[in-house]
């Protein structure tokens, strides 16, 4: 079933609404304590600055959202909690629309869903800058420093399968299945892959073989699903903390499809130019986030069940980033 853009536009608002609402009620984050100053209260003062905190519905996202609640607050900021948003396009429209006024973003998404752009960039800070540029002139949204991991699509299987088929690249993945040893259903993705100009579609055509009968699974199942065998190749995010508390192994992408998934606080420009030193803030996190620290961040809170904010919050602490 298609819809016009109107009433996709309605639809959106509507989720928007509702998840936002469901935020202001204390989300799903628990309350506490505002967090004390440490080192990055040192780097900014943020008193009289109001800060709306969104973030997208996966745990990675939960998680880096109450680090920079923890960290705004820290350094002085009024904060409201509006983590889990929604997905990527409820929380892009409602920093858009001043619902929120900051949440972190990836450079890949900006590039191929934001700004539509087709363009392979290879170089991390290119595709950066390019983005950070654009979003500044054309919706002024502000991109502040980048973190050092890089969550971008992959595929994955259990790691008993891929050794089992000799299977470790994405062409080895592709040769299988169109060497028709693939029964169908055996690729699985999520909504948003699915559907993306930078997902399945371009994946097969970049590979050259066609998923028969994909499974389009919600994201957090495909995890779980893969490592049962119920999907032989699962689609999954390269810094979840899910694969390996489930012994998965991820496919190397050895014709480098997937766009650079760098994550960033973007922030609307209104609210970054009344204290522009929410950047300094936020930069020691960027800078410590690399690609093992936010795979054990997400680990703890994905495969061991603990709460973000706890998790976020230790960690800083830890870091001596808060007291």
């Amino acid at each position: 079933m298609k819809f016009g853009r109107s009433r996709r536009l309605a639809l959106t608002a509507m989720a928007a609404a509702a998840a936002l609402a469901l935020a202001g009620c204390g989300g799903l984050s628990g309350s506490g304590p505002s967090a004390s100053g440490g080192s990055l209260a040192q780097a900014g003062n943020l008193s009289g600055q109001n800060y709306v905190v969104g973030g997208k519905n996966f745990d990675e996202q939960l998680v880096l959202c109450q680090i920079t609640v923890a960290a705004l607050e820290s350094a002085g900021g009024s904060v409201t909690d509006r983590c889990n948003t929604g997905g990527t396009d409820v929380t892009r429209q409602a920093l858009l629309a001043g619902d929120i006024n900051i949440y972190w973003e990836y450079t890949g998404t900006a590039w191929a869903s934001f700004f539509k752009e087709t363009r392979r960039i290879t170089d991390d800070n290119e595709l950066y800058n390019l983005v950070a540029q654009r979003d500044l002139e054309q919706n002024k949204i502000q991109w502040l420093d980048k973190a050092n991991f890089n969550n971008t699509y992959a595929f994955a299987m259990t790691e008993a399968k891929s050794q089992e088929l000799g299977i470790t690249t994405l062409s080895q993945m592709a040769d299988y299945i169109k060497a028709g040893k693939a029964p169908a259903g055996s690729v699985c993705v999520e909504t948003e892959y699915n559907s993306r100009d930078d997902g399945l579609r371009g994946l097969e055509k970049t590979y050259g073989f066609t998923a028969q009968n994909p499974q389009v699974l919600a994201t957090g199942v495909i995890y779980q699903a893969t490592a049962d065998n119920k999907c032989l190749f699962g689609e999954v995010f390269t810094t979840d903390g899910r694969i390996p508390g489930l012994k998965l192994k991820v496919l190397d992408d050895d014709k480098k499809y997937h766009v650079t998934y760098n994550a960033a606080p973007t922030i609307r420009a209104d609210v970054y130019n009344a204290n522009p030193a929410v950047r300094q803030v936020l930069a020691p996190i960027a800078q410590a986030l690399d690609y093992n620290t936010i795979l054990d961040l997400n680990g703890k809170v994905s495969s061991f069940g603990q709460n973000e904010r706890d998790v976020a919050r230790e960690w800083l602490t830890q870091k001596g980033f808060i007291g």
